[in-house]
């Protein structure tokens, strides 16, 4: 209070002290004026206004230093006591003092009062009105700076066009931003390299190469190419592009290099399916000098989470409590799902809870959530989304996606219907296509097919591929041949080349016995050159991924392997295991599908832990595709014969099996 009553004072003796002093440029005036533009800069202003009063006198624009202290110490009653002695001494009439006025308020957060300057100005130029649009601008009101902007007519510089462009494309309205940054471009303005980097990632956000080369290409009239700014987010749409190599050459171009070049480059690599080269480029940064941050972190950590490298996953947790960014919800989000996808559901517990209080929010939350639900734990989401409405914390979409798939892999239909209704009553928020596809699994999984059928062709929104072909793989469940035809004619109308529906469609057929089908279906395939994919299984040890694939013996110890196989597989069978033929698709005598069955790419996985991983440690396999009803069974004898805890990870979900038992209870 002292402090603030001080500086009132000396301010008022300050404005008194100019009003009667009439001094005289000297010689000195101009080591005076930088010694008083270095006591602003250092935030001295009392000492400034103490030194040098009289040379502000008869320099008043040298207040301009003083206003842009106040934003610098976030200072407005200073700025508003310096406003005072501006109208006191008639110096609002001076356009430069005016300017700076409004520019202090807008970044001081005082829109209002700075359009009150900007009224009162009997004269405005080109900087008046930019110092408007960037604070509608900065304020989130971008409709009106483009009024002011359109307002302007011809009297815009480079910074108006400049501002605006950049305006619209932070409010994700790139199509708009690059049609202005055209009109800018024909009315012969130039951008500044923030422009520029702003373009280039309306390109990306879009996707759209062709454009995003030909502002490639004026950047590198402009001699811009080689600024961070520019380089930086023009390989960034060259990676949102999938165009890796013209991203990596942008980036070696480069003279300087800094930690947004090189996350652009890790980010860049995750998204382009190259998760690997991702983790190997982390670490070359580091061995490079660069210290990760933050965003670095989230790129990495998704990598380990896409390869389900559990334990490279575990080393970089380490170092990201070592740099300080463990309180980090973005982080912490990317390393709940790095372990719950890589099967440690306990790892992304513990990650959860770490940074649990009062400082979790939604993303955290529904994060955990989808992760309780991945592992079939659908009561302890509802129970944890319970939590999140006693603490205040609103829902959003994410958070009832992340709860309907729990309900749907749990088979809580009747729960899960209750929180669609939810979602759309008391939350008034409008489900996505995604959401209806969650119900749709929700009466599949429990058997109410036409209900199903019914729910989809009534849906507000257009259904996609994906909800159609939750349908048809419960008809594979529950077997019904016809419906599935019906279904993967809807399917093929949206993608003829989706292969998982013809195989789906051919399974189906198979459990029936309806091989003419089966041929009809795979023929269709030959002909439209649709390709199934491999069934691959991989497990880590030691940092290493082995692969496995049916019929593959590329492995250095496939002939191990094997023969271990076949003793585990005797082993369960002298405890009661019967090969189930049914779950070979394939129009062959008993004994080829037996040995078929024998070795599918799960069970040489499964084979290959035991004979390697220590008894204490879990064994975790990752599979590309569903596992098989004869592989789900023979996993719960083997964790009941070998006594070993198993994490199988299919592409629905993750089953861990203890004990002959399955976390699924057989639900899947």
């Amino acid at each position: 209070m002292g402090k603030s009553c001080s500086k009132s004072l000396f301010l008022t003796q300050f404005s008194l002290q100019i009003t009667h002093t009439r001094s005289l440029r000297t010689a000195g005036g101009g080591a005076a004026a930088d010694s008083f533009i270095a006591l602003c800069r250092q935030g001295h202003l009392k000492q400034a206004f103490t030194a040098h009063f009289s040379l502000i006198s008869w320099d008043p624009p040298l207040v301009s230093h003083l206003l842009k202290a106040c934003v610098d110490s976030s200072s407005l009653s200073l700025a508003q006591q310096l406003h005072s002695i501006i109208t006191t001494n008639g110096w609002s009439n001076i356009k430069f003092v005016s300017n700076h006025l409004m520019s202090a308020y807008a970044k001081l957060c005082r829109l209002e009062t700075a359009l009150k300057v900007f009224d009162k100005m009997p004269e405005r130029n080109v900087m008046s009105y930019n110092i408007v649009i960037g604070g509608y601008i900065q304020s989130g009101d971008l409709g009106a700076a483009v009024v002011v902007f359109k307002e302007m007519g011809e009297r815009k510089n480079s910074a108006t066009w400049n501002a605006v462009i950049t305006g619209m494309i932070k409010n994700e309205l790139n199509e708009e931003g690059l049609t202005l940054f055209t009109q800018m471009h024909s009315n012969e303005f130039s951008s500044d390299a923030y422009t520029l980097g702003s373009v280039l990632r309306a390109c990306a956000g879009l996707k759209d190469l062709i454009k995003g080369k030909q502002v490639h290409g004026y950047a590198m009239r402009l001699g811009l190419e080689l600024d961070l700014v520019v380089g930086n987010s023009t390989s960034h749409m060259y990676m949102r592009c999938g165009c890796l190599t013209e991203a990596e050459r942008v980036i070696q171009s480069m003279p300087l290099r800094n930690i947004v070049l090189c996350n652009t480059l890790i980010a860049g690599l995750v998204q382009n399916g190259c998760a690997a080269g991702a983790l190997e480029t982390y670490h070359l940064i580091k061995r490079a000098g660069f210290r990760p941050d933050d965003i670095t972190f989230v790129s990495v950590v998704a990598s380990c989470s896409k390869l389900s490298t559990l334990g490279q996953g575990q080393q970089i947790h380490a170092e990201v409590v070592k740099a300080g960014a463990a309180s980090d919800a973005a982080v912490i989000t990317s390393l709940i799902s790095m372990y719950s996808r890589c099967g440690c559901l306990d790892g992304a517990v513990k990650a959860f809870e770490e940074r649990g209080g009062a400082a979790r929010c939604h993303v955290l939350l529904s994060s955990m959530i989808a992760a309780y639900g991945f592992h079939g734990k659908g009561d302890e989401a509802i129970e944890l989304f319970k939590r999140m409405e006693l603490d205040g914390v609103k829902a959003n979409k994410v958070t009832f996606l992340s709860l309907l798939y729990s309900c749907s892999h749990c088979g809580l239909k009747e729960k899960g219907l209750q929180l669609f209704n939810l979602m759309i009553g008391k939350y008034g928020l409008e489900p996505e296509v995604k959401h209806y596809t969650c119900v749709v699994d929700l009466l599949s999984r429990a058997g109410c097919l036409e209900e199903a059928e019914r729910f989809i062709r009534s849906m507000p929104v257009k259904p996609d591929a994906v909800t159609w072909k939750t349908l048809l793989s419960a008809c594979k469940i529950h077997k019904t041949a016809d419906m599935a035809t019906r279904i993967a004619e809807e399917i093929l109308k949206i993608d003829p080349q989706d292969s998982a529906s013809y195989v789906l469609l051919s399974n189906i057929q198979a459990t029936a016995d309806r091989w003419r089908d089966v041929s009809t279906v795979r023929k269709q395939m030959r002909e439209r050159m649709v390709k199934k994919e491999p069934g691959v299984s991989w497990y880590e040890l030691k940092n290493e991924v082995h692969h496995f694939i049916m019929g593959d013996k590329s492995h250095p110890q496939w002939e191990e392997i094997n023969s271990y196989l076949k003793e585990v597989m005797a082993e369960v069978r002298s405890h009661g295991y019967v090969t189930d033929i049914g779950a070979s698709l394939h129009d062959m005598d008993s004994e080829e599908k037996e040995h078929n069955l024998a070795h599918h790419s799960e069970k040489l996985a499964v084979a290959f832990a035991l004979m390697k991983a220590p008894d204490s440690i879990p064994i975790r396999i990752m599979k590309n595709l569903r596992v098989c009803d004869d592989c789900h069974v023979v996993m719960k004898y083997i964790s009941m014969v070998r006594n070993r805890e198993i994490v199988l990870r299919d592409c629905s979900r993750f089953h861990h099996f203890k004990h002959g038992h399955c976390s699924c209870d057989d639900y899947w």
